[in-house]
């Protein structure tokens, strides 16, 4: 079985002429304040031609895809008990640990400060 098979969805996306820079950018700098104009000049496109492509190969839109990043890194990060959620929404790519609470909440349904609660219960 090809190799592309087993791997994630963005994995092929990273090697695309299009979306590659722009998942690149988001991976390598996850915590700047990325905008989706801000993408296309990494990707050397317009900003409707990277919205259309990412959404092709990755089924949603690039900003939709950087939410999820970031909310799927802080998720990782408020395992670390030497952090705070302050520093985790900053490394995320939060403004605050507030805007970070706010977007974690409406994803997962829960608190940072709960979901961390609940990974020390199942330890």
């Amino acid at each position: 079985m090809p190799p592309e098979l087993n791997s994630p969805g963005w994995y092929p996306a990273t090697s695309d002429p299009v979306v590659g820079p722009a998942l690149a950018a988001i991976y390598e700098n996850t915590e700047h304040p990325w905008t989706i104009e801000l993408l296309a000049r990494e990707a050397h496109v317009s900003r409707t031609t990277l919205a259309r492509r990412f959404t092709e190969l990755l089924g949603e839109p690039p900003m939709s895809y950087l939410t999820g990043w970031r909310l799927c890194m802080a998720a990782d990060l408020l395992e670390r008990e030497d952090t705070t959620v302050d520093s985790v929404a900053r490394d995320a790519g939060y403004s605050s640990a507030y805007a970070l609470s706010t977007a974690f909440h409406r994803e997962y349904g829960i608190r940072p400060s709960q979901h961390r609660q609940a990974l020390k219960q199942r330890v």
